[in-house]
């Protein structure tokens, strides 16, 4: 946009404005109705700085202040819609994905502005980025895999509900993870089928099993059936975790833990654990996808954001290229640091 470069130029102070006022609007979309005092500390903006913004954007038809709290207007929404555009224009997030795309050597990059290290909201703006780039692949016949975590269960929740295409699937790529039945796959794979109007099929296992377990639950009938479907799938949506969060997520033992890192693991996708350069450094026992699948899917888009997912996100995009990487401002702008650093 040559009108942003050039009032960037003249008025650079308009880009700090405008940042302001959009991530206040966005700020009270997401939690409205909201006060004053609880934006401020949301923010981490003085209050008599809130209360200034908060008067203009008012005078402008943008937003209501009630007794509850504030809220966007109609005005407001569509005003927050049409600045994503100019923001990621400001911050100069088109040119970051292009470097980011170049250094990684992937097919795909899309990033969205900020870092959900530090902003909650950036993780459900990955998350409908993410969903948005999943329906432009579905076809009829889809099977579509999905892991599990906090990350894909934004995927499902920030997903518009409408049928896409016809007979499509949508199956856990692996077993569960943890206490939080919301952030398991099956729950997210469910969750999703609904908002695709598609069919789903469950996969009840835990993630990570002992040799005896894992062989007797191979032979199980329902089991065996999904993991069929599991090497048919021709989607898969994935998260990338930290390999030392992953392993205590995983309750490894400490032990373990500290050789798998000693060893150089940074970065963990279903059930693998890798270095830097991709390489295989633990696998933990589990149902569902494995590497060899991973290779043969037609169609996968990776996940993860935040800079202290910078190292994981180069591991495990290493693994194939011909992959989509939904990330964070801040992710991207750490991995561009740490690879032109290694170079």
């Amino acid at each position: 946009m040559d009108l942003i470069r050039l009032l960037k130029g003249i008025a650079p102070e308009i880009s700090d404005i405008l940042e302001i006022r959009y991530n206040i609007l966005r700020h009270v979309y997401y939690n409205q109705p909201i006060g004053r005092r609880g934006l401020s500390q949301i923010l981490n903006i003085g209050e008599r700085a809130i209360r200034t913004e908060v008067n203009i954007l008012k005078e402008l038809g943008l937003l209501n202040i009630e007794s509850m709290g504030m809220y966007v207007t109609e005005d407001g929404i569509k005003t927050l819609e049409s600045l994503k555009a100019v923001m990621r224009e400001l911050r100069g997030i088109t040119n970051l994905e292009v470097k980011l795309k170049q250094l990684l050597a992937l097919d795909n990059v899309i990033i969205v502005p900020g870092d959900s290290d530090l902003d909650p909201l950036v993780l459900k703006d990955m998350g409908k980025s993410a969903s948005l780039c999943l329906r432009r692949l579905i076809a009829d016949n889809s099977i579509i895999g999905i892991t599990g975590g906090t990350t894909m269960a934004q995927v499902a929740e920030e997903m518009p509900e409408g049928k896409v295409a016809e007979n499509v699937l949508v199956i856990p790529a692996r077993g569960g993870l943890g206490k939080d039945v919301e952030t398991q796959s099956n729950s997210i794979a469910a969750k999703l089928a609904k908002k695709l109007q598609a069919n789903y099929r469950l996969l009840h296992t835990p993630d990570n099993l002992d040799e005896m377990t894992f062989q007797a639950i191979l032979k199980v009938t329902d089991i065996k059936e999904v993991i069929e479907l599991i090497n048919q799938m021709n989607i898969l949506i994935f998260g990338i975790g930290r390999s030392d969060v992953m392993a205590r997520r995983r309750q490894l033992p400490e032990t373990l833990i500290s050789e798998i890192i000693e060893k150089g693991a940074v970065g963990e996708a279903f059930g693998h654990y890798f270095d830097i350069e991709g390489n295989d450094i633990y696998e933990s026992l589990t149902v569902g996808i494995s590497l060899d699948n991973f290779y043969k899917i037609q169609r996968v888009i990776g996940v993860a954001g935040g800079k202290n997912k910078a190292e994981a996100i180069i591991a495990v995009t290493s693994l194939r290229k011909d992959i989509t990487l939904v990330t964070d401002e801040g992710a991207a702008r750490k991995v561009i640091q740490l690879v032109k650093k290694a170079t």
